[in-house]
């Protein structure tokens, strides 16, 4: 069947255009799809949406074991005997477990066929659940409710109940009994003495909200995942052993090449792995896989971990796959001699010409594949001395060339490299790649669940394979979507391109979407992690987010977080005519508004102060509510409001300073909108001037770069950045700096609302004033405020 015609075909059965495309494009993926309709009987007649949900399932989630079943699973899904996710879950691991013939009776008991759990019985089983923990629920409030959540998904009597009726009614019991949210379920941290005595500063500390499980690992297919021990072994012993080891906890990985920088899609995976791992009490290694001396460099390791530790998560280990070359090389030799692996002589070229070339042409078997074992074996330790030239000598694994799976066709295992390793010098000339790595290094460490992106979906039979061909521990592989965002590229490649010929200042420019760049515009780490938690994970097709999505989420945490000061990027002088020179009034401000935690601070208010060039115009228009000659503004914070009444201009026609009026008289006009403002006062030492405040928008025109005919460097945006000179800041900064470097020494942490223009932070350039040095304090545009239609 063409790819055009498997696109029709399950475009019959529900799945969307989009998706279809991209099943049809995954061979081994549509090749079983296909089976499966065709095995329900939906080939010619196509089927709703729901059961072509449940078909998707069973092809994308079958295992080998359970393989030889899959007619008699998909035709229980076309008769509805399994009619969700979960039964469907269930057959593959009974079929599984079963390869002789079915037992009809013991099947549908083990697949929950013909139970329905009534909403009577959910209520009660619930009801049951809240009355045993009514004390601690009662005592602990919302905290609670993640852990109910999860035990209630695991009651027996519920065990074929619809999801989301559990939960809803999980929620529903809660609130009858404690009543809905309050203060009492915001954690606050208790003051010391001296921060009782510093209640003016700003609160720089995040505010934390209850604890809870975040949704993603509760419901959906992250819930699903089968518990440590569920994964059959090749040898039941083997089991045995694991759980002798592990005591039966979860065991997670984050494994990073260290080849280059962090990126916002590595923000997921390491949501997922540490995530996972703590809300099943379970551990997560930071495990680098450094494999290829070529490519990396000892700075990536150390951004890595600190990526890491800044999002908030603690390795349970850090390991290296370079930490088991010895092993691993045992290992391969130990292949060689089960006739599981061969060195072969091909060249690059003629590997992809017996792997069907261009064209996907027919396969076939490297001439050196059938040799003597022990001339692979002689010739695999002529590779690890050093006697063969790189290029010339590789150890491929003898799986299956005619398999409709790339990943079967005799992967490379060893390839020789003369480059010395970051760890292990000059010792070895032999490197593992990751085919033959990866899987074996989760076994030494007792992985119980390799998560990882979709592209990997076709590794998984490989995987098993390698493991199950050395009869090593097993771990499951389950794959998700990968997150990427539009308007930006996350190739290193690509941005190596940028950084390289000038387009951006480095890797940490905050224009590109690294994690060291997000660090630097100062997105806080707790809305990264906010933002891919709530996207969740699917097992279908990777996902784009439009980049307003996530700047919603990074604007919302430092909304509720952010102090607020007045600055002036564009300032403008005003002098009050009506004030005497003298004049000064201190003003006490909020941090922020209607917060009292975030304290207060005090601002000079003089006869000479500066608004931002945006709130004057000269021609004035009905719908302008701002400063123009002869109206009447507000200053926030100050008593009463000021009238323009004189423009003064030098001889270029360039406006100097506006001279306004201070309308503290009982004929006041009653202003419409209030702006920012700073005075000049030399005994406050205001106003603060800054350096500069540096604007960015998407460095890219489209929303997909890459897709421009002429290349992703002719969609460069040439305004992505704009530098404002010469700003000016109320004096409350000092405070606002002071407060965040005492809670965390980074820069980026002096994260505040400009009012009314957006959020900002202390660029890593900037330079703080020490005894009487020289101070340049250069602001980041973290993102904008919420845009207001009305604004011109």
């Amino acid at each position: 069947m063409s790819e055009a015609e498997r696109i029709s075909l399950f475009e019959s059965i529900g799945l969307t255009p989009q998706r279809a495309r991209e099943t049809a494009k995954n061979s081994k993926l549509a090749s079983t799809f296909e089976l499966v309709i065709t095995e329900a009987g939906y080939s010619n007649t196509g089927c709703d949406k729901a059961t072509g949900a449940l078909l998707y399932a069973l092809a994308s989630t079958i295992t080998k074991d359970a393989t030889p079943h899959l007619g008699y699973i998909s035709r229980a899904i076309c008769s509805k005997k399994l009619n969700t996710a979960d039964q469907v879950a269930a057959a593959i691991r009974f079929t599984a477990n079963n390869p002789e013939t079915i037992d009809d009776s013991k099947f549908n008991e083990y697949c929950g066929v013909g139970v329905t759990v009534t909403p009577e019985q959910i209520s009660e089983a619930v009801s049951d659940l809240i009355a045993s923990n009514k004390d601690a629920l009662i005592r602990d409030r919302y905290k609670m409710l993640g852990r109910l959540l999860a035990e209630a998904k695991q009651l027996p009597s519920l065990k074929w109940a619809v999801g989301v009726a559990v939960k809803e009614e999980v929620e529903k019991q809660v609130l009858a009994l404690i009543g809905p949210k309050d203060e009492r379920d915001v954690v606050v941290k208790k003051k010391n003495k001296k921060e009782k005595e510093n209640n003016a500063q700003p609160s720089a500390a995040p505010k934390k909200t209850t604890s809870r499980i975040p949704t993603m690992f509760l419901e959906g297919e992250l819930a699903k995942l089968h518990k440590p021990g569920g994964n059959k072994q090749i040898k039941p012993e083997i089991m045995e052993e694991h759980l002798k080891a592990t005591g039966g906890k979860v065991i997670t990985r984050f494994p990073p090449e260290p080849n280059g920088y962090l990126h916002i899609g590595h923000a997921k995976a390491i949501n997922v792995n540490f995530g996972y791992a703590l809300a099943n009490n379970g551990v997560c290694y930071l495990r680098y896989d450094d494999t290829n001396p070529e490519a990396e460099e000892e700075r990536y390791f150390i951004s890595i971990k600190e990526t890491v530790e800044w999002l908030g998560f603690k390795p349970w280990k850090i390991t290296y796959a370079s930490d088991n070359f010895d092993k691993l090389y045992e290992l391969a030799v130990e292949l060689i001699k089960r006739d599981k692996a061969y060195v072969c002589f091909c060249t690059p070229e003629e590997m992809h010409e017996m792997r069907g070339g261009d064209n996907g042409g027919a396969r076939r078997e490297c001439s050196h594949r059938n040799r003597p074992i022990e001339e692979s074996v002689a010739d695999f330790v002529k590779m690890k001395e050093g006697r063969f030239k790189e290029g010339e000598a590789t150890l491929r694994m003898k799986m299956d060339m005619q398999s409709g799976n790339p990943q079967f066709w005799d992967l490379v295992a060893y390839r020789v490299m003369y480059k010395p390793h970051h760890r292990t010098g000059d010792k070895w000339c032999v490197y593992p790649t990751y085919d033959f790595t990866h899987c074996l290094c989760d076994s030494f460490e007792n992985i119980t669940h390799s998560l990882c992106t979709l592209e990997f979906r076709m590794s998984r039979d490989s995987y098993y394979w390698l493991c199950d061909a050395l009869e090593v521990y097993k771990p499951v592989q389950f794959e998700y979507n990968r997150l990427n965002i539009n308007n930006t590229i996350t190739s290193k490649r690509k941005i190596a391109k940028l950084v390289n010929e000038g387009y951006v200042f480095g890797w940490d420019d905050p224009r590109l979407y690294t994690l060291l760049a997000l660090r630097r515009r100062g997105v806080p780490p707790e809305a990264i992690n906010g933002f891919v938690q709530d996207l969740g994970v699917t097992t279908t097709s990777n996902t784009t987010i439009q980049v307003s999505r996530f700047e919603k989420y990074v604007r919302d945490y430092l909304d509720e977080h952010a102090p607020r000061l007045m600055a002036v990027i564009n300032p403008l002088k005003v002098i009050i005519e009506n004030l005497p020179d003298d004049h000064l009034e201190e003003l006490t401000v909020p941090f922020k508004p209607r917060d009292p935690s975030m304290g207060e601070h005090s601002i000079p208010f003089t006869k000479v102060l500066y608004i931002d060039q945006s709130d004057f115009r000269e021609q004035d228009s009905p719908d302008y509510f701002r400063l123009a000659p002869g109206k009447t503004v507000g200053l926030l914070y100050v008593p009463h409001p000021i009238t323009c009444i004189d423009v003064k201009k030098d001889v270029d026609g360039n406006i100097v300073h506006l001279v306004c009026r201070y309308d503290n008289g009982p004929d006041r006009t009653k202003p419409k909108t209030y702006i920012q403002w700073v005075s000049e006062s030399s005994k406050h030492k205001s106003p603060i001037k800054l350096a500069e405040v540096r604007v960015y928008s998407h460095l890219f025109k489209s929303e997909n770069p890459v897709s421009n005919p002429d290349g992703f460097l002719a969609d460069i945006n040439e305004t992505s950045l704009d530098i404002a000179k010469n700003s000016l800041i109320e004096i409350g900064m000092r405070d606002v700096i002071d407060s965040a470097l005492k809670s965390k020494p980074c820069l980026e942490n002096v994260r505040f609302q400009a009012l009314r223009v957006g959020y900002f932070c202390l660029d890593k350039d900037t330079i703080l004033k020490e005894a009487e040095g020289e101070e340049r304090l250069i602001l980041n545009q973290i993102v904008t405020l919420k845009e207001d239609p009305k604004k011109s």
